[in-house]
């Protein structure tokens, strides 16, 4: 199945937009298009919240990463500042998106 996304206003791809786009072109509800978006997107977002690596084949990889305690600074006074540990979210892509987004370039 291909989608369109030319009619965006904006670059951006939205949960809205891919909500009509389901309900447009695979003819679910308006409602069932927004709560399947809604659910899909909770459950990752669940998965990383609890440690866990989000894969999905064909398009990439959403990793949780632990980033350690650091030295900074300000880039406005030069102050020293200590950043704190925090878990961040990384995405890999997959070899096959890469390919895809690499032959776009070339037919450009």
């Amino acid at each position: 199945m291909d989608f369109s996304i030319e009619s965006l206003e904006t670059p951006a791809l939205t949960k809205a937009h891919l909500s009509e786009l389901l309900f447009d072109q695979i003819g679910l509800n308006k409602r069932e298009s927004k709560d399947m978006i809604d659910a899909f997107f909770d459950l990752i977002s669940d998965s990383l919240v609890e440690g866990n690596d989000v894969k999905i084949s064909g398009f990439g990889n959403f990793q949780i990463r632990t980033k350690a305690p650091r030295p900074g600074r300000n880039p406005r006074t030069g102050e020293a500042i200590p950043i704190q540990a925090r878990r961040v979210v990384t995405f890999h892509a997959s070899h096959k998106l890469k390919d895809q987004i690499q032959g776009d370039a070339a037919a450009d």
